[in-house]
């Protein structure tokens, strides 16, 4: 095996000129794909932890049909209770209990249908992003008090300090009325948020909408997303067999979708990167082979099998790769890390950022999985093109083959 590597790394360097070249585009992919994977999953997940951090949470206690109707009727019985019991037993999650509802709001001016979100003033802001977000006035805190968006303060043409009446329905089918005092007003940066909703206290929420202490949401915000998945088990097996747990990606299909679609585009763009280094390593392969031919047919008439001398073709794109792997995983990471640190702005992402709370400059992340995924199917691709030229030999004649020029 030692003197297959040996002979193996000295024909590399027959013509180092190819050699080099065929590394080069092995390096050059690895980086782009380093750094582009890495940029990649570094914008995914800034886009879930805002989105989900601005509204959804991770995961949500509901009543079942409530994620697909919305129903006021479709509710958890007792939802404060059972908010504290989950905060006790999981201290490291954040949790609150929500009750939600749609109404017509209506100032002096106008009227837009809004829904309307009850929420615990004490441990909505370590749940959401909204209270964080508060460009004028303040959270709310007890009473009659309510906050909106700044698209919907616009609308409406009020400021804070100003009151809303609310028109809608109770839990029971009766009429629900309330005149709100606006206390803040807050800005996501995601319009459709900013214009469509509005957070009162959750008792006051309750006595206008006749809850009877009931609700329909406990949002649930692991540590971190990668934790949510056991966070979800765990929280599952506590829950009452009348109450459903659902997460991220039932609570945000559109999120997902946008993701794998990017993913989908992405890896077709990766694949022909591929691609075409495949085809520089096969011609690099192919030229080794026929340039070798007579050298070929010399050492199997002396009894070396066509096997070796295939597996010695192999070793040398291998050694080719693994040097490839090294180098663009090396200057891949430092691309990767200097954008960490000065930050990256994508010219047409404008629209996306918008969408999912997205700051405009962004910093790439870099993992084990993005640093070495994609120079590991570089090297794989570039194996799997050398097979051909190396499956050649076993066709080769001895006697053929030093005639040949």
């Amino acid at each position: 095996m030692i003197l297959t590597l040996r002979l193996a790394w000295r024909n590399l360097w027959r013509h180092a000129r190819r050699t080099w070249l065929t590394i080069g585009a092995m390096v050059f992919s690895n980086v782009l794909l380093v750094f582009m994977i890495s940029f990649q999953f570094s914008v995914y997940d800034l886009m879930i932890n805002n989105s989900l951090r601005a509204f959804s949470g991770h995961m949500q206690v509901q009543a079942p049909g409530y994620i697909d109707d919305g129903s006021m009727r479709q509710t958890v019985a007792e939802i404060v209770p059972l908010a504290s019991r989950l905060r006790q037993d999981f201290p490291d999650a954040d949790i609150a209990a929500r009750a939600s509802g749609f109404v017509l709001a209506s100032s002096e001016q106008r009227s837009y249908g809004i829904a309307v979100y009850g929420v615990e003033p004490a441990f909505e802001p370590s749940a959401s992003s909204i209270p964080g977000l508060v460009t004028d006035g303040r959270f709310v805190e007890s009473g009659d008090e309510v906050i909106i968006g700044t698209v919907l303060a616009r609308n409406l043409r009020v400021s804070v300090g100003d009151e809303l009446t609310m028109l809608g329905s109770g839990r029971d089918g009766s009429f629900a009325a309330a005149v709100m005092t606006i206390v803040g007003i807050f800005d996501s940066g995601i319009p459709d948020l900013d214009r469509s909703i509005a957070e009162i206290p959750l008792a006051t929420f309750q006595e206008v909408f006749y809850m009877r202490g009931s609700g329909h949401q406990i949002v649930i915000n692991a540590p971190t997303i990668d934790s949510a998945s056991d966070y979800r088990q765990r929280i599952r097996a506590l829950l009452p067999d009348d109450l459903e747990l659902h997460d991220w990606t039932a609570l945000q299909p559109g999120l997902k979708q946008a993701i794998t679609a990017d993913l989908s585009s992405s890896f077709f763009v990766y694949g022909v990167l591929v691609i075409l280094v495949a085809f520089s390593v096969l011609n690099t392969g192919l030229m080794s082979v026929l340039e070798r031919t007579r050298e070929f047919g010399i050492l199997m008439a002396l009894g070396i099998a066509p096997g070796r001398l295939g597996r010695l073709v192999l070793l040398e794109t291998a050694l080719m790769g693994a040097i490839g792997i090294l180098l663009g995983a090396l200057l891949g990471g430092i691309l990767t890390a200097y954008f960490g640190v000065t930050g990256f702005v994508v010219p047409g992402m404008e629209e996306m950022a918008v969408r999912f709370n997205l700051p405009a400059r962004l910093y790439p992340g870099i993992s084990v999985v993005t640093l070495f995924a994609g120079p590991f199917v570089v090297f794989l691709v570039s194996i799997l093109a050398t097979l051909y030229p190396a499956f050649r030999l076993n066709r080769l004649q001895p006697v053929e083959a030093m005639r040949a020029a």
